[in-house]
């Protein structure tokens, strides 16, 4: 019996997620249009560059719309919703779900592109952009609340300090957002 048909993974074991609601990132149908209007831009401008200068072929133009599909395929975000003890991201071909209120590790990785990885008891991986949780401060709640469980639980046994700055950056910046709405800058 692998990992993936334990009955505490499926949700029967003592420490069940609820079937509470499920909160989803509010801005990722505006994402993915905005990555569809990139990719489709681009498709126009080389096609058009190209029957200007007069050397659109079929073999030109299936190139151009296989650059425009891989423009698409690397700026579409993730789908990104958390339940209760449960954080799910959905791409293309893939969907990543981890125990929230497992957690076994959260790292915050530094680069070209942030990510926070989250790793629960179980092995599986999930890595999201931290301004994901910025932008939606309701999936940052319920995430930060099963990260706590998973805490007093003593499954967490790396990531205090990420999650405390992830906490740091959703309250400054959400005071800032109030600030602003509130004209009081």
């Amino acid at each position: 019996m692998g990992h993936r048909d334990d009955p505490r993974r499926r949700g029967l074991g003592t420490s069940a997620p609820g079937f509470g609601p499920v909160v989803h990132d509010r801005r990722w149908a505006g994402d993915l249009f905005g990555a569809i209007r990139c990719a489709a831009v681009l498709l126009v401008l080389l096609l058009l560059i190209d029957w200007g200068a007069d050397t659109l072929s079929p073999r030109r133009g299936a190139l151009w719309s296989a650059l425009a599909v891989l423009l698409f395929l690397v700026l579409c975000p993730d789908r990104v919703s958390v339940g209760e003890g449960r954080l799910t991201s959905r791409r293309l071909l893939r969907t990543r779900t981890i125990r929230t209120d497992l957690l076994v590790s959260v790292r915050c990785l530094d680069g070209i592109i942030q990510r926070l990885v989250l790793r629960d008891v179980f092995g599986e991986r999930v890595a999201i952009d931290p301004q994901l949780l910025v932008d939606n401060p309701v999936l940052w709640q319920r995430l930060h609340k099963d990260a706590r469980r998973s805490l007093a639980l003593g499954t967490l046994l790396c990531g205090a300090t990420a999650l405390d700055r992830v906490a740091e950056r959703v309250e400054r910046e959400t005071a800032q957002t109030v600030f602003k709405v509130s004209d009081l800058n």
